[in-house]
């Protein structure tokens, strides 16, 4: 089925490592994958173009193992490891469930998955296939949020989807303030002078250079991934005007 002309034809999914874990405390929970497979298989039903970036903090996070003394480097190094691992689970899960997948990595790990190159993950899409990046952007240093929007410019993609276990951006940490409010919509500009911390800092400005929209939602939500694609009112859409 070919794309509604008010839907993105293609867009750039970044999930956390922690999502994964569902409500453990390490590794992958198979009834919280399942759920993001199915609304994954939902999105490319409609002839939408997926493309993920995973992060790794489920089963390392370089950050972490800096702080424990570990060199920074080779910290982030086994995070993106890491995130290669996520890469493949994911890869597997979406296909027993029928939907056909490649991942692409950062880190060249032969007979693991294909080096990233730009122009075959285009056609991988293109082709109807999710592609699954893992190895972050490749170089220590840098967010899997980073990775994810410098992947969505590269690829061309219409739109950056941030899957968190908020339902979007919040004037103040609704767990802490009951009076904390969610915008609908932001602009970077307002996102920037409110200090809300949508993304890492590198991240943001890319997809504010490249004018590149951002949804941040709750991916726990059934069907939430679907409704932000085809415009529901969900979670908090942040733009350049």
């Amino acid at each position: 089925m070919a794309p509604d002309a008010a839907r993105p034809r293609r867009i750039l999914l970044k999930l956390s490592g922690e999502a994964l874990m569902g409500p453990d405390s390490f590794g992958y929970h198979a009834d919280t994958l399942a759920g993001f497979v199915a609304q994954i298989r939902e999105v490319t039903a409609l002839g939408v173009q997926v493309g993920i970036v995973v992060g790794g903090g489920n089963l390392f996070r370089g950050a972490t193992g800096a702080l424990s003394g570990m060199n920074r480097a080779t910290a982030d190094a086994m995070g993106m490891l890491a995130t290669v691992m996520n890469a493949l689970a994911l890869k597997d899960a979406l296909m027993q469930a029928g939907v056909d997948a490649r991942v692409q990595t950062a880190v060249a790990i032969a007979h693991v998955g294909e080096a990233f190159e730009r122009d075959a993950a285009v056609r991988e899409l293109e082709a109807g296939r999710v592609v699954i990046f893992g190895g972050g952007t490749g170089n220590p240093f840098f967010t899997t949020d980073t990775a994810a929007a410098l992947r969505a410019a590269e690829i061309g993609a219409d739109l950056l989807l941030k899957a968190t276990k908020v339902d979007g951006v919040y004037s103040a940490d609704p767990k802490k303030d009951a009076s904390a409010t969610r915008y609908a919509t932001l602009t970077f500009d307002e996102a920037i002078a409110k200090n809300l911390g949508v993304l890492d800092t590198a991240a943001f400005a890319l997809c504010r250079e490249q004018n590149l929209s951002l949804v941040v939602f709750n991916v726990f939500k059934p069907g939430a991934l679907k409704r932000v694609v085809t415009g529901g009112d969900e979670g908090t859409r942040v733009t350049l005007n």
